[in-house]
Order: C-alpha cells, then structure tokens, then sequence
C-alpha cells in the first residue's frame, strides 16, 4: 500500500458473526398463497413453542397475527403503531408463555431480552444482513439451541 498512497490509512469493518447455537435454514415458498398455510404447518410441530415471526411491514405482521389468531393458534403482534402499553403487554404475555407466537417488525429484533424463544421465522426476509443477525439472535440464547428459519420466494 505504501507504494500507492502517501499516508494511507487502514479501515476495517467487522461484520456481526451469526451465533453458533443457532440452526439457520430457509423454506422456499413456491406459490404466495401457500405462504400462510406453511407457517401454519410449523407452528402445528411440536417443540415451536415459542416463535417470533418477522415481517417487512406493521400492517403485514397486525394481519398475519389476526389470521393466526383466526386459525387458534394463540398470537399477537408487536409493531411501532402499538402503543406502549401494548408492546408492553404483548412481551409480558409472550414471555410468560401465554402466546405461541409474537408477529414483530424490526421493532422487535433490537434489545428485547425474551428467555426461550425456540424459533425465529423470517416471514419476510429482513432488509439488511445487521437486521437478520438482529432478528436471529433472539433465539438460542443463554446457551440453548435455537432455530431461525428464513422463507424465501
């Protein structure tokens, strides 16, 4: 470098590492229509017993959580139109095991400490690399495995 540059500086970017308790795989979703009726099917399978859903959009996840609901599976959903009280009651009903699954945007995948979250399902794919480390790391905390599975069209 010194042959090219008078002075150079040297930047380095450290990307986040995914952890390694966390299986990561994707689904891919064929027909748009099938989308809903997939999750669903994993949501049937034991052991998802406690599954953060991430989507693009606030309407999106509101939606998905009312279809879930809709088909009796007990969800809700978490997104920057909620008010405070209720994000606040939507994670203290999510961590006390009353809900399966907390349909999120972004929103969620920052700061929230949950205990035991077995899944994490990108229903949408997130935006950026930062976002998907962010949302995956919810699961397979405090040394237990955990499961992020991203859908992809």
């Amino acid at each position: 470098m010194q042959d090219f540059a008078q002075k150079p500086i040297r930047v380095s970017v450290k990307h986040h590492d995914t952890l390694d308790n966390v299986d990561q795989d994707i689904i891919k979703i064929t027909n748009r229509g099938a989308k809903i009726d997939v999750l669903r099917k994993l949501l049937a399978q034991p052991g998802f017993d406690k599954v953060l859903v991430f989507g693009r959009t606030k309407w999106g996840m509101e939606r998905l959580a009312r279809l879930l609901v809709e088909y009796g599976i007990r969800a809700t959903a978490i997104h920057g139109n909620k008010s405070q009280n209720q994000r606040q009651r939507a994670l203290a009903q999510f961590k006390d095991n009353q809900l399966q699954v907390l349909t999120a945007t972004d929103v969620a995948s920052r700061g929230l400490d949950i205990d035991n979250v077995t899944h994490v399902i990108n229903y949408d794919a997130p935006a950026t690399y930062d976002d998907y480390v962010h949302r995956i790391g919810r699961t397979g905390r405090m040394g237990k495995k955990g499961l992020a599975l991203t859908f992809v069209e």
